[in-house]
């Protein structure tokens, strides 16, 4: 019978873990970005169909 490899195990978890820890700090600074490209855009738009309505 073979004898576990340990060591190689818990390499392979920690590895499994540490890409997704990224992948959630990257889906996070993407979420934290797309937010604040709507909120500039958001005022924007309300105001150019002001002037029309008056006119």
């Amino acid at each position: 019978m073979q004898k576990t490899n340990y060591q190689f195990e818990k390499r392979r978890r920690e590895m499994e873990k540490k890409a997704k820890k990224e992948e959630k700090r990257r889906q996070h600074l993407e979420a934290a970005r797309s937010p604040a490209a709507t909120n500039t855009a958001a005022p924007a738009a309300p105001a150019e169909p002001a002037p029309d309505a008056g006119a």
